[in-house]
């Protein structure tokens, strides 16, 4: 559960290191994000010499593709991982970055995020 002011780590090499969440947009005011949705976010630490699109500051578009809540699946067992972490998105709903560190969750598949799931070394 990925709610408001919640920091998370950069899962791509977009440049960014760490986000932090400012929106999560839905139907009305929704409080909490979960794996495969999108939120609206400020970049907070970006390598040196990263294209502008990922400077600290700047605010981006990502999908979540970890979380540390238990996050329960239709054949009863759960999946929790051991950070929280996003992909940032371009304007497209693709994935700014070219490479994918560490795993994603099959919950993306479901989505239609079949591009971070192909970049990804693992599908858990």
């Amino acid at each position: 559960m990925i709610q408001r002011e919640s920091r998370l780590v950069v899962a791509d090499n977009s440049g960014a290191r760490s986000i932090q969440c400012i929106g999560i947009p839905g139907a009305g005011h929704r409080r909490y994000a979960g794996l495969g949705d999108i939120i609206t976010a400020s970049i907070k630490e970006a390598i040196p010499n990263a294209p502008d699109r990922v400077r600290a500051g700047t605010v981006v578009r990502a999908v979540i593709v970890r979380v540390r809540k238990n996050t329960g699946r239709p054949d009863g067992t759960y999946i929790r991982f051991d950070d929280n972490a996003a992909v940032i998105l371009d304007d497209r709903q693709a994935p700014v970055g070219t490479r994918i560190f560490g795993p994603v969750a099959r919950e993306l598949r479901e989505r239609g995020y079949m591009r971070i799931v192909s970049l990804s070394p693992e599908v858990v």
